[in-house]
C-alpha cells in the first residue's frame, strides 16, 4: 500500500519540502509539501525527478577495490581494510600533507557532507584542502571575512520585504538561488515586482531572471567589479551616503571615498560597456528607494575582480544604509549556530596562513585553489611532498575544475585514491577504492549549512524517507569509518566519532560563560542528549546550544530533536532580523569596511579600465535541470533546453558565416572542444556561452544515459592559471575563446 514520507530535497540549495509516494521501498512520486514551513509547496523539475534521482539503476550498490588494475565488488569490511592499508602507510611516510582531500558541492546537501568532512581534516592534520568554493563562492567567503571577521557570516538580500533588488551575475531563476537560500525564488521576485518593487538585473546573457527584470544592463564579462565601484562613487559624489542606524558599527567610510574616488561612471563605461548615465541611474535608485538590497552570485564570483566585486556589493547595501535591516541584507541565525557570544571585538580573519607547494597560492579559509590539485600532485619541487594519495568526497573535479585532462592524468599517478561516490564517474574511475553512499531517500536530512543563508529562520528534520537497504551503509557510518581508517584508529567502532564530538563540544560549552551550559556537569548533560543515532545526538546537542534551543532545560519552550520530530513540517523561526554588532568578530569589533588586502588589490581593479577583449568571451550557463556534473544520468532531468550548446549572438553567427546548429570548434587558453551553435540574442554580442558540468565521453564510467549524449567539458577551454588573487577561485567567465565553424571535412 503506497504511504506518504516528508523529505527535504538536497538537490539544490532552495532546500523545498518534499511529500514522497512510496511504494515498499521505492519512491514512486514526489510533489511539493504544501504544509512545509519554508516551500510552502513549491517544487522544481529537480525536485519533481527525486524518485528517478534516488533509484538510478546506475547508482553503486557495493563498494568498489581495485585488484590486479580493475575495480570489483567488495565487502564493507574489505574496502575500509584497503582505505587503511593504502593511505595510513603514506601519512606515516610522507606526513599528512601528502594526503589530499577533495570536497564536491554535494557535501553540503547532506548531514554526513556537513558534520564529519571537519572531524576528518582535524585528526588528519592535513593542509591539502581542496573544495569546489574555490570553483564558486569563495570570493564572497573572502570579503565577509575581511568585512565582518567570520567568512561564514554571509548576508542575504530580504527577498520577501524589499521595495529595490538588484541581482549582479545571478540567474535565480534557473539556478534557484545560490548562498541565498530561498524556496520559489521566482515566485518571490514576481511578488516584489506585484508590491510595486524594482528588480533590477547585470548580466551579459537575457536570462529568464533578466527578462523578468524591469531594468536588464547587458554588461561586458568580468567588470562587474568596476560598475560597483563607479556607483559607490556616484554616491560619495552626489551626497548619497547614509548609513543610518548602521553608523556606529561601521569603520572606513572615508577610507572608501578615497578608494573610489577614481572610479568614475565614466571612466569605467567602456571597459563595462555600460553608459555612464546608466550607472548613475542604478546608484540612484539604490539610494532612493525605501528599502533596497544588491546581490551577487557565480557570474560575479568566477572573474578575476571577484573578490572586490563581492566586497563591493556590501559596501553599497552598507553606504545606502540597507545592511542589518528589514528590506534590505540581514544575517540569517540558523537554529544550528553556535551560541550567540557577547558583541565584541574577535580574532579576525587572516588570508594566506600557508601557501601551495608549486605556485604558491595563499590559502583561503583552510583551502587551496581547486585549480592547482593537477600541480600539487604531478609537479616536484623542494618544497614538500607532493600529494601522493587523494580522498575525494562527492567531487568530480575532472570535469568541474580547469584543465580535466591534466587532473585526468595526474589522478592515474596517484599512490592512492579514495572516492565516497554514488556513480563511477569522470574522477572515481581512477580511485582504488570507491565507497556509494545510499540514494537520499535512505538517508536523513538537516540543512546546516543552508540555513546559514535562508532568507526566512526556520528549522526542518526529516528521518530517511525508507530504511537503508540491506547491504548498504549510511553515509554517516562511512564518513567515519573513513576518518577512523586514515587517521590509524581502523577497526574501532564508528560511533566513538560521534562520542568524541559530543564529549569535546560539551567540554567547551562548559566552559563559556555566555553559554547556557556554562558550569554544568558535561556527563548528565550528554545523558539529557536524545537521538537514535550518533548524527541525530549531535544535532540534538546543537539544537539544545543554538540561539533557539533550551540550554539543556534552562529555556523550557526553546528547541530540542524531540520538539522539532514533533513538528514534521518543520517549525517557524521567523523573518530576519537586524543582529549587528553580535555576528561581527573582526579585530576593531566593527564592520571593517577598506581592510587592507581589499585596498592593495584596488590598483589592479584600477588597471583593468584600459583593458578590452580582444574578440568572443565566454560565459557559463546554468540549466534549471540540472546542477553541476550530477544529474546527467537522469533522463527525466536532460533533453530539451537542458542541452551542451554554444550560444552565439546572431551578429556574431552572421560575421563568422555559422549557420544553425553547426559544429563549431571553441579554443580557449587550456585546449579546445567542439559543441553544436545555437545562435540566439540571449548573449550580447561578443559573448559565447556553454554550460558547466557536461563531458560524460570519457572511458571507464558507468553513467549509461549520461553518456548518450555527453556533450564536452567547458573548463577544458581553462588551463587554471587564471584566478582571483585574494581567494584562488577559478576564473570562468569573461574567458576570451576563439571560434572555427566545422564542416563535414573537418569534424
Amino acid at each position: 500500500m503506497p504511504r506518504t514520507a516528508l523529505r527535504i530535497c538536497p538537490l539544490c540549495e532552495a532546500t523545498c519540502g518534499l511529500a514522497l509516494t512510496v511504494d515498499g521501498s521505492t519512491v514512486t512520486a514526489a510533489r511539493g509539501d504544501r504544509d512545509d514551513v519554508f516551500s510552502r509547496g513549491f517544487i522544481c523539475p529537480k525536485g519533481a525527478s527525486f524518485g528517478a534521482v534516488d533509484s538510478d539503476p546506475d547508482r553503486l550498490r557495493a563498494p568498489l577495490v581495485r585488484t590486479n588494475g580493475e575495480l570489483r565488488e567488495a565487502t564493507w569490511e574489505e574496502a575500509f581494510d584497503a582505505v587503511a592499508a593504502g593511505v595510513r602507510p603514506l601519512v606515516e611516510r610522507y606526513g599528512p600533507h601528502s594526503v589530499g582531500v577533495v570536497l564536491g558541492n554535494p557535501n553540503v546537501h547532506t548531514m554526513a557532507g556537513a558534520l564529519y568532512p571537519n572531524v576528518l581534516l582535524g585528526a588528519l592534520g592535513s593542509r591539502s584542502l581542496f573544495t569546489a568554493s574555490t570553483l564558486d563562492q569563495m570570493p564572497k567567503h573572502v570579503s565577509s571575512g575581511l568585512l565582518f571577521g567570520d567568512a561564514n557570516v554571509i548576508p542575504v538580500p530580504d527577498l520577501d520585504r524589499t521595495d529595490h533588488l538588484l541581482l549582479i551575475g545571478a540567474n535565480p531563476l534557473e539556478s534557484n538561488g545560490s548562498l541565498c537560500t530561498a524556496p520559489d525564488f521566482p515566485g518571490r521576485l514576481r511578488a516584489l515586482k506585484a508590491r510595486g518593487g524594482t528588480l533590477t538585473v547585470v548580466d551579459p546573457r537575457r536570462t529568464r531572471t533578466a527578462k523578468l527584470a524591469d531594468r536588464h544592463v547587458a554588461i561586458r564579462p568580468g567588470s562587474d567589479a568596476l560598475l560597483l565601484a563607479a556607483m559607490a562613487h556616484v554616491l560619495y559624489e552626489e551626497g548619497l551616503v547614509d548609513l543610518g542606524a548602521l553608523a556606529p558599527h561601521v569603520g572606513g567610510v572615508d577610507d572608501v571615498a578615497a578608494a573610489v574616488r577614481d572610479f568614475t561612471p565614466e571612466s569605467v563605461a567602456a571597459a563595462c560597456d555600460v553608459d555612464a548615465d546608466v550607472t548613475r541611474a542604478l546608484a540612484r535608485e539604490l539610494a532612493a528607494a525605501p528599502t533596497a538590497a544588491v546581490y551577487g552570485r557565480i557570474g560575479s564570483c568566477t572573474v578575476p575582480h571577484g573578490t572586490l566585486a563581492s566586497w563591493l556589493v556590501d559596501v553599497l547595501n552598507i553606504l545606502t544604509g540597507n545592511l542589518d535591516r528589514p528590506g534590505g541584507a540581514l544575517f540569517p541565525q540558523a537554529a544550528t549556530d553556535r551560541t550567540p557570544r557577547p558583541a565584541g571585538p574577535g580574532r579576525g580573519f587572516a588570508l594566506g596562513r600557508w601557501r601551495s607547494r608549486v605556485s604558491g597560492h595563499p590559502e583561503a579559509k583552510g583551502e587551496l585553489p581547486l585549480s592547482a590539485l593537477a600541480e600539487e600532485i604531478d609537479t616536484a619541487t623542494d618544497a614538500g611532498e607532493p600529494v601522493r594519495a587523494l580522498l575525494t568526497i562527492a567531487a568530480n573535479p575532472v570535469l568541474s575544475a580547469p584543465d580535466g585532462d591534466r587532473l585526468d592524468k595526474a589522478l592515474e599517478s596517484l599512490d592512492f585514491m579514495v572516492s565516497v561516490d554514488p556513480y563511477l564517474n569522470e574522477t572515481s574511475r581512477h580511485a582504488h577504492v570507491v565507497l556509494p553512499p545510499p540514494p537520499p531517500a535512505q538517508s536523513p536530512h538537516h540543512d546546516f549549512a543552508f540555513n546559514t543563508l535562508a532568507v526566512r529562520n526556520q528549522v526542518r528534520y526529516t528521518r530517511p524517507a525508507v530504511p537503508l537497504e540491506p547491504g548498504r551503509m549510511a553515509e554517516t557510518e562511512i564518513l567515519a569509518r573513513l576518518t577512523l581508517a586514515v587517521t590509524g584508529a581502523h577497526g574501532t567502532d564508528p560511533a566513538a566519532v560521534d562520542a568524541l564530538v559530543i564529549e569535546q563540544t560539551l567540554a567547551k560549552a562548559v566552559r563559556e560563560p555566555h553559554s547556557p551550559a556554562h558550569g554544568r556537569d558535561p556527563a548528565e548533560l550528554t545523558a539529557l542528549l536524545t537521538g537514535g543515532t550518533g548524527p541525530e545526538r549531535r544535532l540534538d546537542l546543537m539544537l539544545r546550544l543554538g540561539p533557539y534551543g533550551d540550554g539543556f532545560g534552562a529555556r523550557p519552550d526553546g528547541l530540542t530533536l524531540e520538539r522539532l520530530l514533533a513538528h514534521p513540517h518543520g517549525i517557524d523561526l521567523g523573518p530576519l532580523r537586524p543582529r549587528l554588532p553580535q555576528p561581527l568578530k573582526t579585530r576593531s569589533g566593527k564592520v571593517e569596511l577598506l581592510p587592507a588586502p581589499i585596498a592593495a588589490d584596488l590598483p589592479r581593479l584600477a588597471r583593468a579600465r584600459d583593458e578590452r577583449p580582444a574578440g568572443l568571451v565566454l560565459v557559463g550557463r546554468r540549466h534549471l535541470r540540472s546542477n553541476n556534473s550530477w544529474m546527467h544520468n537522469v533522463p527525466a532531468l536532460t533533453g530539451g533546453s537542458n542541452r551542451c550548446t554554444l550560444h552565439v549572438h546572431p551578429e556574431d553567427a552572421a560575421r563568422l558565416g555559422l549557420r544553425g546548429a553547426q559544429p563549431v570548434r571553441v579554443t580557449g587558453p587550456g585546449g579546445a572542444v567542439t559543441a553544436p551553435a545555437e545562435v540566439t540574442d540571449a548573449v550580447r554580442p561578443g559573448v559565447v556561452s556553454l554550460p558547466h558540468g557536461w563531458g560524460h565521453d570519457r572511458p571507464g564510467t558507468r553513467q549509461t544515459h549520461a553518456a548518450t549524449d555527453p556533450g564536452v567539458n567547458v573548463n577544458q577551454l581553462l588551463d587554471g592559471s587564471a584566478l582571483d588573487p585574494l581567494s584562488g577561485n577559478a576564473v570562468l567567465n569573461g574567458v576570451p575563446v576563439t571560434l572555427t565553424p566545422l564542416t563535414g571535412a573537418e569534424l
